[in-house]
């Protein structure tokens, strides 16, 4: 079983809370995603494809990876229909394999500390550019369904400027494993 990538963002983002992600062994359950389309001004895709982007149009189920404020790795989740330009952001994990790595990693033994935010997503998992237009449902990557439905809470996402209003950042309700508690 594998999450539906041919949804909205919006749809997907709900959807892949709970699920986990494996990195070669590496990763957690996903706790807080944000969804970001083609007509959403504060998405990477709203103005068409670019040399960074291009994955983002890809096919659905694929990885886009970019930089940010040059130090960060985020992975994205490819979504919706190939050339369509939607997909939908890892903010947080809880960790649960790995975690010795992932402490290596990000230089901290405070779990909540590993992956909560999508740079320290990157560094926990170790993504890089060279995961950009990888496919999801393959080695590297593993994705277990949940065990069980999740409770999801929503609100206006962050760290942008443009749309930030939209209610499109999803996480597990009640999670002490957000990069910022949901409203």
């Amino acid at each position: 079983m594998t999450p539906n990538f041919n949804e909205s963002p919006v749809a997907l983002a709900r959807q892949l809370l709970g699920w986990t992600l494996l990195i070669d062994g590496v990763g957690g359950v996903i706790v807080e995603t944000e969804a970001y389309d083609v007509d959403d001004p504060a998405s990477h895709s709203f103005n068409g494809p670019t040399a960074r982007n291009g994955a983002m149009f890809g096919p659905p189920g694929t990885a886009y990876v970019y930089l940010i404020y040059g130090l960060h790795w985020c992975l994205n989740f490819v979504c919706r229909k190939a050339g369509h330009g939607a997909a939908v952001l890892i903010r947080a994990l809880e960790p649960t394999h790995g975690l010795d790595v992932m402490r290596q990693r990000r230089h901290t033994a405070d779990i909540r500390l590993l992956a909560a935010g999508p740079g320290r997503v990157g560094q926990a998992l170790g993504i890089d550019r060279a995961f950009d237009g990888l496919t999801l449902n393959a080695p590297p990557f593993q994705l277990i369904a949940p065990a069980a439905a999740v409770d999801v809470a929503s609100g206006p996402r962050i760290g942008i400027t443009k749309a930030a209003e939209l209610p499109w950042r999803f996480g597990v309700a009640g999670s002490p494993f957000l990069s910022r508690r949901l409203a």
